[in-house]
């Protein structure tokens, strides 16, 4: 997929709307712009969960912290 400027869109997060439609936000390589666009039936599956769980795989802080609180 390329941006209005021509340089390629990699998908950075999954968004849910209203009745549980899956859209994946890309953002562009070149200029930053983002762009929404609803998942596909050719959308893998598993590519489309491990993007909507990379936060959780990779918290912005140390899980460890969460058994202080």
């Amino acid at each position: 997929m390329l941006d209005e400027c021509g340089s390629g869109m990699e998908p950075i997060a999954i968004a849910v709307r209203g009745r549980g439609e899956w859209v994946l936000i890309h953002r562009c390589i070149g200029c930053g712009v983002l762009h929404a666009n609803r998942s596909a039936a050719d959308d893998s599956p598993l590519l489309l969960v491990r993007l909507a769980v990379r936060p959780l795989a990779l918290p912005p802080f140390p899980l460890d912290r969460l058994s202080v609180m």
